[in-house]
């Protein structure tokens, strides 16, 4: 007979794909990364429709500012309030604003400036949201479950990527920008009332009066990360392995495409296969779970993600570079699953949204720092030398750790 055990959420130690408690989480985030796509596909849209190129870009990259100054705060705002009550409230203000987009779309024929501001807006609420998303995993499941809980985050992204995007085009195709603003604010809506129901692990309530200020608990945080014997280094190969990907894969594809002449269509193909190789990974890690000696395996990973990311940069044919790019997908999937799940077993529970803020800030604020440096240097030396010189600095996230006995040998829960 199989045992099984309450956890302090209310349900039953049992694989998370079988857990209502972590499906209805799953669901509520689906239903908003399909949001957030169809709202991106709008903002494009409404925003060529009055404005040029140049303005249009800069339309699409405004949230990215607030997003990026406002991210550490909102790791100490999911700590301070409770990462579900952060995020529950982030979907709903994303719902009104958006909702409020599309009625303003509809009812007149608004300037840039409203465009602008929504995304400014926007991105101060995304600021607030991903800190605490990413903090809610170890709240609502046991931790012998965080591998699974990771794969299947990774698999609503992968998703999120393919079905949001046509689901937005369609809806501008029906009728404009505004539906399309609608169906990414009903989206925004859908994922609260399951948020609501959302068990999740109650952490020891502190008194107001008692708090420290918010950039005390900031600089905690960054100390506790900083001082951790796993999560320190874990976050700093983390933030090298991206600073080393992020090129290669957002841009580097591109360029290494139209210098070898594949054109479109092999770019399509080599992305497809990457994808691939994430869903794949992604898929593994949700139906296996556990992974034994998950500290060398994921160290292993880093080294061969980045030379196979490298090596498509030098393949000859674009047969041999689309092979490669599954690898590279597979292999990165496992990387980025098993730190994640690592990381959120070693962190304890009262700073998951400051870690969550530090890893994230150095996703989506620092590393696509790295794509103007990128593009110049491709232009500049070829992209097998930029290629093999961005590995280079993604295996440096391997090799520090490498030499961590206590991270060689970390182990997830059984």
């Amino acid at each position: 007979m199989t045992a099984t055990v309450t956890t302090a959420t209310g349900s039953t130690a049992r694989p998370a794909y079988r857990d209502g408690n972590v499906l209805r989480w799953l669901t509520a985030y689906t239903a908003s990364l399909l949001g957030d796509s169809v709202y991106f596909v709008a903002l494009g849209f409404a925003a060529a429709k009055v404005a040029a190129p140049a303005q249009v870009g800069l339309v699409m990259a405004a949230g990215a500012v607030p997003r990026a100054v406002l991210m550490l705060g909102g790791g100490v705002i999911a700590d301070r309030f409770g990462p579900r009550l952060v995020v529950i409230g982030s979907d709903a203000v994303r719902c009104a604003l958006i909702v409020a987009a599309a009625a303003a779309l509809a009812l007149a024929t608004p300037g840039l400036w409203l465009l602008v501001a929504v995304a400014l807006v926007f991105g101060a609420v995304d600021a607030l949201f991903m800190p605490a998303v990413g903090a809610l995993p170890p709240r609502i499941t046991t931790p012998d479950q965080l591998a699974r809980l990771q794969g299947l985050r990774a698999l609503t992204v992968r998703l999120g990527t393919v079905v949001g995007p046509p689901v937005g085009g369609l809806a501008m195709g029906l009728g404009g920008a505004s539906a399309a603003f609608a169906v990414a604010g009903l989206l925004f809506a859908t994922s609260v009332p399951l948020l609501l129901g959302t068990r999740i692990t109650p952490l020891p309530t502190t008194a107001p009066g008692t708090r420290a200020p918010a950039a005390r608990e900031l600089r905690d945080g960054l100390r506790y990360i900083r001082r951790h014997r796993v999560v320190g280094p874990l976050v700093l190969s983390g933030a090298l392995c991206e600073l080393g990907l992020v090129g290669p894969l957002n841009v580097g594809m591109v360029l290494l495409a139209q210098e070898r002449g594949w054109g479109a269509a092999g770019y399509g193909w080599i992305i497809a296969a990457f994808g691939a190789g994430a869903a794949a990974s992604a898929l593994l890690l949700a139906v296996r779970g556990r992974v034994r000696r998950a500290g060398a395996v994921q160290i292993a990973a880093v080294f061969v993600g980045a030379a196979a990311v490298g090596t498509i940069g030098v393949a000859p044919v674009l047969t041999a570079a689309v092979a490669v790019a599954f690898v590279a997908g597979l292999v990165c999937g496992i990387c980025g699953g098993l730190a994640a799940a690592l990381i959120q077993t070693a962190t304890d529970a009262a700073y998951l949204g400051r870690v969550t803020s530090v890893m994230s800030l150095t996703s989506f604020g620092l590393a696509p720092l790295a794509y103007p440096l990128f593009a110049a240097a491709t232009g500049t030396f070829g992209a097998p030398h930029v290629f093999l010189t961005s590995a280079t600095l993604a295996a440096l996230g391997g090799t520090f750790t490498a030499f961590l006995p206590h991270l060689r040998s970390a182990e997830l829960p059984s």
